[in-house]
Parts: structure tokens; C-alpha cells; sequence
């Protein structure tokens, strides 16, 4: 005996091949819900309707053995399943329950692929969250990826208010446009756009898929300048770097940043690996009489850095493509340095800094990996030998921020990372 998977849509039978409605047509034992089922009112074999799988499962179990013992041409079990079972569907725990060579998949097209064929894209690059397992979790983490292109698949629970909820938390400076599609394949589907906001307000069907395309270039909203702090910027104010969400560094480590500057008035502030120039804005607007050159290597960076200069109104944000250390040369002498990329040469960009950094001044790193700590603990030991004037302090930074997660709040951590100052004392 065979148990035949059939994916069907909300098209019901009509959306069938020939091949997958003769196999239903000649089911001894027809499983499925009361809507799968309705699509068949003609089929004469036994029926059971499913309401947990579980059940569906041991009792497809005791068809086999019995047909094994006693009627073995008796006939085929089908389970009717949504679109592809192999697709976010049953299809990987019934391979784990039962015989693998008594299965047969029919699959139907999965409503993913409807809804991007909708939006006439092509999704063979897109990231799919499926109902599942560690949803919220999973979608998070391709939010802060910044991927392109992320399709949801939302239900009663899971809803695309639920969705936007979690996008809102996040206040990522990646931007994305929203698709709901909703019942799709039936004959009251529907595929619209929607707002971040719009999504928060508006109720959409319990059958439908979220399509998330990120905005490339990003769309920058106008900034209500009046109502931001003076410190700590919320991170969705500013334009990310596209496909380069890293690039930008999170408000709460910022802050923690701009106090190991200890940053004075009309001084000259280095940003060396800038990415979308958070820091350097940020310092820019404490202190409008100093000059913060913003100094980065990546197309995408230096666009984003001087979009956001000008969403702020900044005068005093230089941005600077280039790559260190090379690029420092041309700069005026600082007083001051954060070093938040190295592209990988942060001994050769240490060795520029400290040349050029003026007496009294501070270098701040934001480092994660352990190597590049311990590179730098190498680079200072052996300058604090040679030039006894310089002195060092590490901050390690664990924070967490708690995220609504569907009906539950969690704590969604940040990126560990270690802050190092290396100040050069007064001569």
C-alpha cells in the first residue's frame, strides 16, 4: 500500500493535475481537512477528516499493518496537505514517522512561489520564514542580515500586525517595502502593498504571505529633526548601507562610545570605517564647531553616510571615501579617533593614528573578535614601551534589547563587543 501526499490550493481540485486527482479519485482512505475535503464531494471511499496530525498518522500506521496482513491490494491512503509538503509542510515528519518508500509526493505550487510569480519577481535568492519552529527568532535574524528579499508565511497567530510589531521593535536602518498576499490561488486572493503603519492597523487573512523587499537605494523618510534626542539617536533615523546592515553601529553602543571619547569642543574627530556615519553624526550634532571627517572604504557607506548628513542638515561631517591607513594621511591632525572598521590592516591603521593623533587625545575601537582584541593588547604593549606617554582601558559590552515577539516580550541581544580606549597622554 502507498500513502500518496497531495498538495492542493485554495483552487481545490481544479488546481490538480490529471495524474494527482486520479490518485485522489482511487483513494481507499481519503485524509484531509473539512476544506480539503469539501473539494471532493464525490469521492466514495472513506473519509477522515484531520484535525491533528498525529492522529492522522497512527492511523495511517494501522491501515498499512492491517493491509500488510490481510488486503495487501486493497488500495492507497492520500493525505491532502496545503501546497508543497516538502515546502515548510508535513512532508518532513511524515518521512520521519513513516516508511519512506510507502510515500509518494504529488506537490502543488507552495504559496510562496505564487506570491513572488504575483509580484512578478524572481525568488530563487529570497529567504523564506516559515509557521514553525523558531519563527520570530528566525525572522530577526534575517532582518538584522539586511537580506533582499524575505518571505513570511503569517496565520491566526503570526499575523502581518504581529510582523510589522517586530520590524517597529527592531528600528533597523535597513528599510523594506511590505506585500501582503493574501489567499492566494482562490478566487477572492488579493495582493496589495502596504505600509509599516498599515500593517499595524489593518486585519488581512489568516492564509496569506508577507513578502519583505529591502529598498535598494534606501528610501529616506523626512527626519522631524525637533523631536530626536540631542544623544542616542534611535537607529532607524538613519539610512543603513543596503545590503551592508553591519556597517551600522547600534545607539546603545554609541552612546557608550561617545562617553570613552570624552569629546571637547572644536576639536577634529576621526571616524575611521564609518559605514553609514552614525558616530560621526552623532558627534556632529553634540558639537557643531568641531570637524568630523567620516572616513570610509565601501560605494555603499560613503552614499549613505552623506544622505544622512543631509536628512540631519550637517555642515560639519567631511565624508571621506577612501581606504585607511592610506586615506589618514591627508586628514588634519585629531584629537580624537573612533576606529569602528580595519578592512583588516588595524596594526597599519593603529601606526597612522598615533602618528598623527594629537597630545591629549583618545583612539576608541569597537572590536567583536577575539583575534583583533588581542591584536591590539599586542600593538599597545609594545608602544607603551618605546613611548611610556600612552595608557589603555577595555570596556566589554553585552546588551540586550526586549522585543515583542508575537504575544511574548524577549530579549533580542546585541552583538557582544569590546570597547578599547588607548589615550595619549599630555607629553
Amino acid at each position: 500500500m502507498t500513502v500518496h501526499v497531495v498538495g492542493i490550493g485554495l483552487d481545490g481540485a481544479a488546481g490538480l493535475s490529471e495524474s494527482a486527482r486520479q490518485v485522489v479519485e482511487m483513494a481507499a482512505l481519503l485524509i484531509g481537512s473539512d476544506r480539503h475535503l469539501s473539494y471532493f464531494p464525490q469521492h466514495y471511499g472513506e473519509r477522515w477528516a484531520l484535525s491533528d496530525l498525529t492522529e492522522a498518522i497512527l492511523e495511517i500506521r494501522r491501515h498499512l499493518a492491517n493491509q500488510a496482513e490481510l488486503e495487501p491490494d486493497a488500495g492507497s491512503i492520500v493525505l491532502l496537505v496545503a501546497g508543497d509538503p516538502l515546502f515548510h509542510g508535513w512532508g518532513k515528519l511524515l518521512i520521519a514517522q513513516l516508511p519512506p518508500d510507502k510515500l509518494t509526493f504529488h506537490p502543488h505550487v507552495s504559496c510562496v512561489q505564487l506570491a513572488f510569480n504575483r509580484l512578478r519577481i524572481p525568488w530563487q535568492d529570497a529567504h523564506c520564514v516559515g509557521s514553525q519552529g523558531r519563527y520570530f527568532e528566525e525572522l530577526t535574524a534575517k532582518l538584522k542580515l539586511g537580506v533582499e528579499k524575505i518571505a513570511v508565511l503569517a496565520d491566526e497567530t503570526r499575523t502581518p500586525a504581529a510582523i510589522a510589531n517586530l520590524v517597529k521593535a527592531l528600528d533597523l536602518p535597513t528599510r523594506y517595502e511590505f506585500w501582503v498576499c493574501e489567499n492566494l490561488g482562490a478566487a477572492d486572493e488579493r495582493v496589495i502593498r502596504k505600509s509599516l503603519e498599515a500593517l499595524l492597523r489593518e486585519s488581512f487573512a489568516p492564509l496569506s504571505v508577507v513578502v519583505m523587499l529591502r529598498e535598494s537605494p534606501p528610501r529616506a523618510e523626512p527626519l522631524d529633526l525637533a523631536k530626536l534626542p540631542l544623544l542616542g539617536v534611535p537607529d532607524g533615523a538613519f539610512v543603513g548601507c543596503g545590503d551592508r546592515p553591519g556597517l551600522t553601529v547600534e545607539r546603545e553602543v554609541r552612546v557608550l562610545v561617545l562617553a570613552q571619547l570624552t569629546l571637547q569642543p572644536e576639536q577634529v574627530v576621526w571616524d575611521v570605517g564609518a559605514g553609514n556615519g552614525a558616530v560621526s553624526i552623532e558627534v556632529a550634532r553634540l558639537f557643531p564647531q568641531s570637524e568630523v571627517y567620516a572616513i570610509e572604504q565601501t560605494v555603499s557607506g560613503t552614499s549613505a553616510i552623506e544622505l544622512n548628513c543631509g536628512r540631519f542638515g550637517l555642515q560639519n561631517v567631511f565624508s571621506i571615501h577612501g581606504t585607511a591607513p592610506e586615506i589618514l594621511h591627508r586628514l588634519r591632525p585629531p584629537h580624537r579617533i573612533f576606529i569602528g572598521g580595519s578592512g583588516g590592516g588595524l596594526t597599519k591603521i593603529l601606526g597612522v593614528c598615533a602618528l598623527r593623533l594629537l597630545a591629549g587625545g583618545s583612539i576608541v575601537l569597537v572590536l567583536e573578535a577575539l583575534e583583533d582584541i588581542a591584536t591590539v593588547l599586542s600593538w599597545i604593549g609594545d608602544r607603551v614601551r618605546r613611548e611610556p606617554h600612552w595608557s589603555y582601558r577595555i570596556l566589554q559590552v553585552q546588551l540586550s534589547r526586549s522585543l515583542l515577539a508575537g504575544n511574548l516580550t524577549r530579549f533580542d541581544p546585541l552583538r557582544p563587543v569590546s570597547i578599547i580606549t588607548i589615550d595619549r597622554l599630555l607629553d
